[in-house]
């Protein structure tokens, strides 16, 4: 199914919430460079599992676990098969994630953008696995968790027809990690037929609705919203602090809504519990 058909179904498409969160909460053990995409290889029905869990908590799509998984680290086989026990789980859309470089790297610099390639370097560095998910009979790519602007262009000079949302990770309400005005890049990504939503994902919420309304002043595209629980994680006590109520995150997506963001989920650090709260707040309030 399109993106587009079902947002003019139902007004708001929800997403899911964080595959590795919910993969640790049942005890897998994601330290490993390749974080939750090792269980395409060592336990694939787990992350079938987590997706229906999310299914049944009211996500009407659901985002394969091919974030971190590159060709140079995994078959072919195996990035298919993430969208194989996606749509298994029976979500109205499949979407395909293509991961920033950074999360190839394992370094933190999907928070950063702080690469070592250019825009030409990160095209070489993305096509092979972009056209294997185009491929993959998912309805559309995530282009996600995106900290650089050279990273969103490359990306989006790939696409060749295959449609894509687009969402940034953001060090404030005004700009991505790179520093970037994320309406620089929405404008950008304005005039790329292919993409069909552009957003940010894997950033504070607190920020969320100030970048909305950003995004809302350079393009008229569907705005795509699913941030971190906002918790907050203190590295000396090696803890998270701060809440993870699902209903607050449901009130918080509302404001997202009411400024424009059309598809909500969660990222790190919410679960089903929280996609369960946004569609008794979104969708049947």
């Amino acid at each position: 199914m399109k993106l587009e058909e079902l947002l003019d179904e139902q007004g708001v498409v929800l997403l899911d919430g964080g595959l590795a969160t919910e993969l640790e909460e049942r005890g897998h053990d994601l330290s490993d460079e390749l974080w939750s995409a090792r269980l395409l290889r060592d336990d694939p029905q787990a992350i079938r599992a987590v997706h229906r869990a999310y299914v049944e908590a009211g996500a009407d799509c659901v985002i394969t676990a091919s974030y971190q998984a590159t060709l140079e680290r995994l078959p072919a086989e195996l990035l298919r098969l993430s969208v194989t026990l996606a749509r298994e789980a029976g979500p109205r859309i499949v979407a395909a994630s293509v991961g920033p470089y950074g999360a190839a790297r394992a370094d933190g610099s999907e928070y950063t953008g702080a690469y070592d390639l250019d825009e030409r370097g990160l095209r070489g560095q993305h096509a092979p696995r972009l056209r294997l998910l185009a491929e993959s009979g998912a309805d559309l790519l995530a282009c996600e968790t995106i900290p650089s602007y050279p990273e969103a262009r490359a990306l989006a000079s790939l696409l060749e027809g295959t449609p894509a949302w687009f969402s940034f990770t953001c060090r404030d309400g005004e700009r991505i990690s790179d520093g970037t005005p994320i309406e620089t890049c929405a404008r950008h990504l304005d005039g790329v037929p292919e993409v069909v939503a552009i957003g940010v994902n894997c950033t504070p919420p607190r920020f969320v609705e100030d970048l909305v309304r950003r995004i809302r002043a350079a393009t008229r595209k569907p705005i795509v919203a699913y941030p971190n629980s906002g918790e907050h994680w203190d590295a000396q006590r090696r803890r998270w602090t701060g809440t993870r109520d699902p209903g607050e995150f449901a009130e918080m997506a509302a404001r997202w809504r009411d400024a424009g963001a059309r598809v909500l989920g969660g990222c790190c650090r919410t679960g089903p519990a929280h996609i369960r709260a946004l569609r008794k707040r979104l969708l049947t309030s």
